[in-house]
């Protein structure tokens, strides 16, 4: 409309817009969009010829449907196709059995390293009671520090560039929970068995808290260098890896200062 009459269109053109490869994922138009506040994006060939666009309608459909994946591998279930109340009793099977297996099979650590500890459980029965509480804050720990770096790569917050930089980070977070933590739990030690106990069920909290916090960061970052899906380390996955890391820990420090 301002335009002089004689002007011609390529004049009026403005060549600093945003757009998005064919061949890119959905979930990147999600976040070009919402980054750049856009209700269009243009869609580009190779060549930057314009192939169609993609409006804030198809954008809202994509991030329902990635969300919803991402909290069904969350849970450590395969994702549906259609919602629930479409799904029939063998196919929410087939979605749930393979992780429940192999998280089955993860677990078997835990139990082998208990037996391979049996004797200083029995030389320190004060021991097994602190175990519950142990591989709960480890596999607790583990699944927020996921959480947190699922979503943020998820959102383009974090690359995978970074890593470095996050697992320094998440090292003096987890030093400073598992501290925490540690005080709380070697009184209660302190309190049950008496001073060496408390040492070491203190010293165990502090080691498992901060180990499950490197592994939940770390995880998703080695999913994502290998091509993988980084919502796949879902909770129950995370903490089935702690509970049977923890375990190890605790025992091991538990032969150190009590012998065994």
């Amino acid at each position: 409309i301002l335009a002089k009459p004689t002007d011609r269109v390529e004049q009026l053109m403005n060549y600093s817009y945003v757009t998005i490869s064919a061949m890119e994922d959905r979930e990147e138009a999600v976040r070009v969009m919402h980054r750049h506040a856009l209700s269009v994006l243009p869609v580009v060939d190779s060549a930057g010829v314009l192939l169609g666009i993609v409006t804030v309608d198809d954008v809202l459909d994509v991030a329902e449907e990635e969300i919803t994946e991402d909290f069904h591998k969350a849970a450590a279930v395969r994702p549906l196709k259609g919602g629930y109340r479409e799904a029939g009793v063998w196919p929410l099977y087939r979605k749930r059995i393979g992780w429940l297996v192999a998280l089955i099979l993860i677990n078997l650590v835990s139990s082998t390293v208990i037996s391979v500890y049996e004797e200083v459980l029995a030389s320190a029965m004060v021991l097994t009671f602190f175990i519950p509480l142990l591989i709960a804050s480890g596999g607790n720990a583990g699944s927020q520090s996921a959480t947190l770096m699922i979503r943020a790569l998820a959102t383009g917050d974090v690359k995978l560039g970074q890593w470095l930089r996050v697992l320094v980070k998440e090292l003096l977070v987890g030093l400073a929970l598992g501290t925490t933590m540690g005080l709380a739990g070697g009184l209660l030690g302190l309190f049950q068995g008496g001073y060496l106990i408390g040492v070491v069920v203190g010293l165990a909290m502090v080691a498992v808290v901060l180990v499950a916090n490197i592994m939940g960061v770390a995880l998703p970052f080695l999913l994502l260098r290998l091509g993988l899906d980084p919502a796949v380390a879902s909770s129950p996955l995370i903490t089935s890896i702690a509970d049977a890391a923890g375990l190890a820990i605790y025992f091991a420090i538990a032969v150190w200062f009590l012998g065994g």
